[in-house]
């Protein structure tokens, strides 16, 4: 375990988010919805896919989500996911699916730190805008 904690990723801002996603996630052809859970001190337990879409929606679900943050005893969480369209703006249903998953978090008690939106060059933070 402790040689596990040193070599830990610790998530504390979007652009942390991106550098661990962008590689990978940039050059997909659909849509990724991958989770990030984090311990209290934004240490990454465990990054998992929740959903891959269509070439452009992925359909998320909140027991999905919090399935495992429960198992994993996740004090918070960070959402991902990528548009293979390489614009990473979010559509009307990411701002909706967000919403939907920060109140199943506050039931949770569990921290929706952010949701990351990866495009090709270039990252949206929607805790940065002010959506979150």
């Amino acid at each position: 375990a402790a040689l596990e904690r040193q070599i830990r990723s610790y998530v504390k801002s979007p652009e942390d988010v991106n550098r661990l996603l962008v590689r990978e996630m940039r050059d997909y052809d659909r849509e990724h919805f991958r989770v990030l859970y984090l311990d209290r001190k934004g240490g990454l337990i465990v990054a998992e896919d929740v959903s891959v879409g269509g070439l452009s929606s992925s359909i998320v679900h909140p027991r999905e989500v919090f399935k495992t943050a429960v198992k994993r005893s996740a004090a918070s969480i960070i959402l991902a996911h990528n548009h293979p369209s390489g614009d990473p703006s979010p559509s009307k249903e990411d701002l909706e699916i967000t919403r939907r998953l920060q109140e199943a978090a506050n039931i949770m008690g569990i921290e929706l730190l952010d949701h990351v939106i990866i495009g090709e060059s270039a990252y949206y933070s929607l805790k940065e805008k002010g959506l979150l």
